[in-house]
């Protein structure tokens, strides 16, 4: 198993939930969260003064998908997520050790 992340642009958050619901993925985990990487925030003007934004607004997908899908899910959410301008996001795949349905008790595979 493992654990997808991804961090994009807010806007293309529907294309991505999109583009992984069609690859057959059933659930995924939507943090709004801030950073920054190369594009290193961007200045912006407020009542005639001008300011530095470090944070941009992000938004991290956590997707848990099996060893044999992961590869098709990272596609998807690239090709979703892509505008071709800078900050367009990263993706981090990670193993997952183990995971469990606290409804079900069911556990790994079964539980995502």
């Amino acid at each position: 198993m493992k654990l997808v992340t991804a961090i994009i642009k807010p806007f293309k958050l529907d294309d991505v939930r999109e583009a992984i619901s069609d690859v057959g993925i059933e659930g995924l985990t939507v943090t709004e969260v801030k950073g920054f990487g190369r594009q290193k925030g961007h200045t912006e003007l407020y009542r005639g003064a001008e300011y530095q934004v470090d944070f941009l607004p992000k938004v991290k997908l956590e997707v848990a998908t099996s060893d044999d899908k992961v590869d098709r899910v990272v596609e998807v959410i690239s090709a979703a997520a892509n505008t071709g301008k800078i900050g367009d996001g990263k993706i981090f795949v990670v193993d997952l050790l183990q995971a469990v349905r606290i409804r079900t008790g069911e556990t790994d595979g079964e539980a995502i």
